[in-house]
């Protein structure tokens, strides 16, 4: 059963304007139901948002491919992920990237994808249980960057972990609504395009 709905959902992505194969192909790959609480696994391949614990949500998955795919992403790069959540766009990106360096405050979520990838045999995703604001000064920089909770701006730590060329992606808060937004680096400078309305559990800083 899991199978046609999945297939279904693909297809209406594709028909949503989520144009690469190779993301298609990742999302394809990647059981979401293993992201998500037993009770809600039959809406697995619903194109909606669901709880996952902690007043957290596991994004829809048309947000998830859309954000994929405005990062541009190809197999060489290193990305860092600011707020892991359930873990599922983090592995969605361990099949297009090199490495995903993933952030999440709420230690209790982080132990529990870190769990599904361990059982998914993902090996290319690096968990830490911090302050994703504060980003990874450790490894950077990053080719690019997703933000995964809605924020009013970005940290002058996240903008200055990014390489020239780089990309950032996040849901920022503007003017009382969210918007998908795509920052580019050029000469030091970040230039951002807004893209479609979107609804995520908001950025907070600290961690527990």
């Amino acid at each position: 059963m899991l199978d046609v709905k999945k297939i279904r959902l693909i297809l209406e992505l594709r028909e949503s304007g989520i144009a690469d194969s190779n993301i298609l192909s990742a999302l394809e790959k990647i059981p979401r139901e293993k992201f998500i609480p037993e009770n809600f696994r039959n809406q697995a391949y619903d194109n909606i948002a669901l709880p996952i614990g902690d007043n957290q949500t596991i994004s829809q998955p048309f947000v998830v491919a859309k954000m994929t795919q405005l990062l541009e992403v190809n197999s060489k790069h290193k990305i860092l992920e600011i707020g892991t959540g359930s873990g599922y766009q983090s592995a969605v990106l361990s099949k297009l990237v090199r490495r995903v360096y993933t952030i999440e405050r709420i230690k209790s979520l982080l132990i529990k994808a870190e769990n599904v990838f361990k059982e998914l045999k993902i090996s290319n995703i690096v968990p830490k249980h911090a302050d994703g604001n504060l980003g990874w000064k450790e490894q950077i920089p990053f080719d690019r960057i997703i933000i995964t909770a809605a924020t009013p701006f970005l940290s002058k730590e996240i903008e200055s972990q990014i390489h020239e060329g780089g990309i950032i992606v996040s849901p920022m808060i503007k003017k009382n609504k969210q918007v998908i937004v795509k920052y580019k680096k050029t000469n030091n400078v970040l230039k951002s395009e807004i893209y479609d309305d979107v609804l995520f559990v908001p950025n907070l800083s600290g961690t527990e």
